[in-house]
């Protein structure tokens, strides 16, 4: 996994339920890589909910489950990086596996969420973006300036605004919408992650002319 000084701050990582699961989790045969393997599994999930919600039958429960396996996802990305620190059980190829289901999961649900609303364009576009932003990070850190996780539209605030969103859009049949709030979601990740990208990038600029 990560080194510890290029983890992403999480205010999670202090709670006791975190603490009690990751305890739970180091004392099964479960690996970090594992974990972090099963975060594609939810992405997959909650990408698949989100596409199937496109169709107006069912499309509540599409939703709920879509934003729960998103969470799912989170708490993933959470527990891999603490069984793997906190508790020790690193490996050599953590790395890779701290990363890549990452990149996999953005593409997975926010295609989902694209495809759901018809709108395949705008999410290849939130996608990389949100690629963008994470490369900016990992780029600062191959210069040797440390990871930037600066937002507005980090990993943790897209994932939050697409469960929001997920949520908020049971009340579409209110006023007769469907898909509105998940395509304004949309932009605002694309539009909030290239934002992102402009600002970590222009921090790392900084950072590297002041010889840090």
């Amino acid at each position: 996994m990560a080194e510890p000084e290029n983890r992403r701050p999480l205010a999670s990582r202090d709670t006791r339920w975190a603490a009690r699961i990751t305890r739970w989790l180091a004392g099964t045969g479960i690996t970090p890589n594992q974990i972090s393997i099963a975060g594609i599994g939810a992405a997959l999930l909650a990408g698949g909910c989100f596409w199937l919600a496109g169709e107006a039958q069912g499309r509540a429960i599409w939703l709920i489950l879509g934003a729960a396996f998103c969470q799912l996802r989170l708490l993933c990305n959470l527990f891999d990086g603490m069984v793997a620190i906190e508790a020790g059980r690193a490996s050599p190829d953590g790395g890779f596996w701290n990363e890549f289901p990452d990149r996999v999961a953005d593409l997975l649900i926010l295609m989902g969420v694209a495809m759901g609303v018809g709108q395949p364009a705008l999410g290849w576009a939130a996608v990389s973006f949100a690629f963008l932003t994470a490369y900016v990070r990992q780029l600062g850190i191959g210069c040797g300036a440390g990871a930037d996780f600066a937002g507005p539209m980090a990993k943790q605030h897209r994932m939050a605004l697409v469960t929001g969103a997920a949520l908020l859009s049971l009340a579409e049949p209110l006023w007769g919408g469907q898909g509105d709030i998940l395509r304004a979601a949309l932009w605002i990740i694309a539009i909030g992650a290239a934002l992102t990208a402009l600002r970590r990038a222009t921090r790392l600029v900084s950072k590297l002319r002041a010889g840090v």
